[in-house]
């Protein structure tokens, strides 16, 4: 296993309390692999990803058990110096908005080349260049006379292409690609998600790919990981969560995508909000908002239950759940 991300807690110490963002994931992505990454704002996917990465803000956030195992390290124990040489070089990260994440007084060459000069110990002219063929990789037009530009002079699918190029540009074994099409039209949506994935195949290299649209990773994940109120709710090949849903919140995910042969038809939404994390309700976090809840399900928080060899459910009725 490339990266296996064991019972990891994270919390933040806010004036409100103690907001519980992670609680106890586990997943993992193996070499070649692209694990989808699902859920509202605020359930802790993105979390989840500065923890692995190792740029979570501390304070007020803090990492309070488990373990990160990349290539059979745990990234936790590490000092951050060591951490340090990681990023980049063996994992990198797309963000979610690349014009914040881009340094706006620098040039993108300049942005391009630091990580040849930094990492690798190239001169200022063969990073340069380097800048250039990563341009031209990501399919950025006239990228000899571009390379001069500021992240400004970009539009957005632009932009985003060029933090792919920055993510695969000293070929990591794993990216962490964090809302890659928000804000970006359907097209360039299509464009940037071929994008990633031909890249992949070609540099063989894991993928956890985080996003709230179902529908961007239905033709490019292997595997999805549904997580509510900081924890896996939910883990499944994708076509086995397309088919037939095990968890409540999973099937109201999925019912809540506009489809041509609803046309006409009130749009479903799931109901209620999700939960406040300094104040997560007992038993399953999402009864309140479940069609199938019960009694017990107001008292005992459900495990992972396994559907199948392949497959996870944290709820207590999974089976009527699959059964529609």
């Amino acid at each position: 296993m490339l990266l296996e991300v064991r019972d990891l807690h994270v919390e933040f110490r806010t004036r409100d309390g103690v907001a519980k963002a992670v609680n106890g994931v586990t997943y993992g992505v193996d070499e070649g692999e692209t694990l989808a990454v699902l859920g509202e704002s605020g359930s802790g996917k993105s979390v989840t990803a500065q923890a692995v990465m190792g740029i979570l803000d501390t304070p007020p956030g803090r990492i309070t058990g488990g373990e990160v195992m990349f290539q059979g390290r745990d990234l936790l124990k590490l000092k951050e110096e060591e951490r340090r040489r990681i990023r980049g070089a063996e994992m990198a990260m797309i963000f979610q908005d690349a014009l914040s994440a881009l340094n706006p007084v620098i040039t993108v060459g300049d942005q391009l080349a630091e990580m040849f000069t930094v990492h690798r110990g190239l001169s200022r002219k063969d990073a340069r260049a380097k800048a250039v063929e990563l341009m031209d990789r990501v399919r950025i037009p006239a990228a000899r006379e571009r390379v001069r530009q500021y992240p400004h002079q970009f539009s957005g699918g632009m932009r985003q292409r060029i933090m792919i190029a920055m993510a695969i540009a000293l070929e990591p074994a794993l990216i962490i690609a964090d809302e890659p099409t928000t804000a970006l039209d359907v097209t360039v949506q299509a464009q940037v998600m071929e994008l990633l994935a031909e890249l992949q195949r070609e540099y063989r290299m894991g993928l956890i790919l985080i996003t709230h649209d179902l529908g961007v990773v239905a033709d490019v994940a292997d595997r999805i990981a549904v997580m509510y109120a900081g924890r896996i709710v939910e883990s499944a090949p994708v076509h086995d969560i397309y088919k037939a849903p095990a968890h409540p919140y999973t099937r109201g995910l999925l019912d809540s995508i506009p489809r041509l042969d609803h046309k006409g038809r009130e749009l479903y939404a799931i109901k209620g909000l999700p939960p406040n994390l300094t104040r997560i309700p007992p038993g399953c976090p999402f009864h309140p908002r479940c069609p199938l809840a019960r009694d017990v399900c107001t008292t005992d928080d459900p495990p992972l239950y396994e559907v199948s060899g392949t497959r996870g459910s944290a709820c207590h009725f999974w089976r009527e759940c699959l059964d529609g």
